[in-house]
């Protein structure tokens, strides 16, 4: 009678994430479709560019054709995430990552509404991190107002999110402390992480000027972001 219930339990949360997705779709699509014909796209976009930044508490959504110039779809305010500016360097420091990164997963069975995973730990985490054995992981962009090192969004916008990301054919995840204008650079240039935010700066500049995610490589044996220019 046990296992029997244990089943029930099983069949019934499985079921429940995927009305979760189907209900979200049935009762959001007319008011998404609406979103994103109000930014000029005018077909579901194969191409979605998240940038998130820290301190303003932010996260902007830019989507559009594979490989062209994308459009800004809208902004979110973030209302949870914790820790402070910097990245993500071992697993429990409650960090929230900084770096370039992919959205390989979606969870509709997520304990926070619904969730999008950050590709953390990359290639420059596992180089950089201070315990090599434990670097972390499981790091979200999730709904819900709470955050261990997850970027948390409220439900209605996770939903907005996660529907636009979930068929594009190219999903990135940008994360920086704050917008690295040359400016802002210069202001922070006293800070003990300046070294760090100067290898994201010229991602976020590229970015502005030509609406494109910037192409990088990582140094093999630093785990230095290097960001290609030309």
């Amino acid at each position: 009678m046990r296992l029997a219930a244990l089943l029930l339990t099983l069949v019934a949360g499985a079921a429940d994430a995927k009305d979760r997705v189907t209900d979200a779709r049935a009762r959001r699509s007319t008011e998404i479709a609406e979103l994103l014909s109000k930014a000029g796209l005018k077909a579901q976009p194969t191409e979605v560019y998240l940038r998130v930044f820290k301190k303003d508490r932010q996260v902007e959504l830019w989507a559009g054709p594979k490989g062209k110039p994308l459009t800004l779809v809208k902004t979110y305010a973030i209302c949870a995430a914790s820790g402070e500016l910097g990245p993500k360097r071992a697993e429990g420091d409650l960090q929230v990552p900084e770096g370039f990164y992919d959205v390989p997963e979606f969870n509709p069975t997520s304990s926070y509404h619904l969730s999008m995973k950050v590709s953390y730990p990359n290639v420059s985490d596992k180089i950089r991190t201070t315990n090599k054995a434990h670097p972390g992981g499981l790091i979200y962009m999730h709904g819900d107002c709470v955050s261990i090192g997850c970027v948390a969004i409220e439900d209605a916008n996770i939903e907005e999110v996660y529907l636009i990301s979930l068929n594009a054919q190219v999903r990135r995840i940008d994360i920086f402390p704050t917008r690295l204008t040359a400016e802002t650079v210069e202001a922070l240039s006293d800070e003990p992480l300046i070294g760090f935010w100067r290898e994201l700066a010229p991602a976020y500049i590229q970015f502005e000027k030509t609406r494109r995610p910037a192409r990088y490589t990582i140094d093999a044996k630093t785990g230095e972001y290097r960001v290609i220019t030309h």
